[in-house]
């Protein structure tokens, strides 16, 4: 690694050869950008539609894991991408797949209905997350958040056993009371009103306000919708077609829950990944920054790219997370050229050995770098 050099790097000639890039990308973004995110999407909706088509026969992983991967690629490929204005400056798109029309009010259940609140995720993932990578108000800082478990008297190989649990359910467990939280502390915050801490207990109980904003908010429409609403569409094949079906679509959960951690999860967090302690200070900086403190999958195909959801991209997608997810193939070898021009380490490798990493974080076997500590080391 070459992390050694980080203080070392010339921002500002970094930032003018990122933005040369990014230029060029919005010369060239255009409809078949567009009919790239349909294409996928039409993938996933198969796939739902294969899963459900079959799940009433018999409970099974094949019909299981196809609804799984249906939904998957609604959140991570298609409400991702047009939500972090992917596609906006293409001319003549449908409304639905710009970032003020998607899953905005109604549409929510035609467009996207999951755990999180569309908005909640909007403002908690695309605008905190984004624009705080790797420092300690960043939501999703791994290091952060697992503090208390990284401290604790348990076990390491329990702490293992109980990461395990948390993946099978950190949909329902972290993102939608974690967004939904974030999201109206930022409401409070333009109304003028103070933001007051609450507990886990408030935060899930139905007889206080925030409680019963994430119930009716999230967890209630969803839960209705998938596992309520769909099954009973097969009753008229039966009671136990039904009754399949909503085995499956529990199945199904408990696989997107397991599939979405193994992609996400790791893509911040090793002991070979930088975190911060205070707010980029320049346009160099900010970028160093998303190169440094993120890390890449295997990638290169459609078929490889789809199965990690466009995650695997995640050093470009920090650079320009307003483009189009079919851009990021082409922009990645460019990327990578830079970072060997700048001696900038570019991590890439297998989401299952970054899993491993980002476990040992998480349990406290291993830390994650900060910048001071380069300086010592040099």
């Amino acid at each position: 690694m070459r992390l050694e050099k980080y203080h070392a790097v010339d921002r500002e000639q970094l930032a003018k050869d990122i933005d040369a890039i990014e230029r060029d990308v919005i010369s060239a973004t255009n409809m078949s950008d567009f009919e790239h995110l349909k294409k996928i999407e039409r993938w996933g909706r198969a796939c739902s539609l294969i899963g459900y088509g079959t799940a009433w026969i018999i409970p099974n992983p094949l019909s299981a894991y196809l609804i799984s991967q249906g939904n998957f690629t609604r959140w991570t490929t298609v409400a991702h991408h047009v939500m972090h204005r992917g596609y906006d400056r293409i001319e003549g798109i449908p409304k639905r797949y710009t970032s003020k029309g998607f899953a905005r009010g109604w549409r929510r259940y035609l467009d996207w209905i999951d755990w999180m609140h569309p908005e909640a995720w909007d403002k908690e993932h695309n605008d905190i997350h984004h624009y705080h990578l790797g420092e300690e108000v960043d939501p999703d800082q791994v290091e952060h958040n697992m503090a208390t478990l990284r401290a604790s008297n348990i076990p390491r190989w329990g702490r293992y056993m109980l990461l395990a649990v948390m993946a099978a359910n950190w949909k329902i467990f972290y993102y939608a009371p974690s967004t939904l939280t974030e999201y109206r502390a930022i409401q409070a915050k333009k109304a003028g009103l103070p933001v007051t801490e609450t507990t886990r207990a408030e935060k899930w109980s139905p007889f206080t306000a925030v409680g019963r904003d994430l119930w009716l908010s999230c967890l209630l429409p969803y839960s209705l919708v998938r596992f309520i609403v769909i099954p009973a569409l097969f009753i008229p094949l039966g009671a136990v077609a039904a009754t399949n079906v909503l085995i499956n679509s529990l199945f199904a959960e408990l696989l997107t829950n397991l599939h979405s951690f193994l992609v996400i999860g790791p893509n911040h967090a090793g002991e070979d990944v930088l975190m911060f302690e205070d707010k980029s200070t320049s346009k160099g900086e900010f970028y160093l920054r998303q190169i440094v403190g993120s890390v890449n999958y295997s990638a290169g195909t459609n078929l490889v790219d789809f199965l990690h959801g466009w995650l695997n991209y995640q050093v470009e997608h920090h650079l320009w997370p307003d483009m189009p997810a079919s851009q990021y193939q082409k922009v990645q070898p460019r990327v990578k050229a830079v970072c060997e021009k700048h001696n900038i380490p570019y991590i890439q490798e297998s989401v299952f050995k970054r899993l491993w990493k980002t476990l040992d974080i998480m349990v406290g076997k291993t830390s994650m770098l900060k910048p001071e500590q380069l300086t010592q080391a040099s």
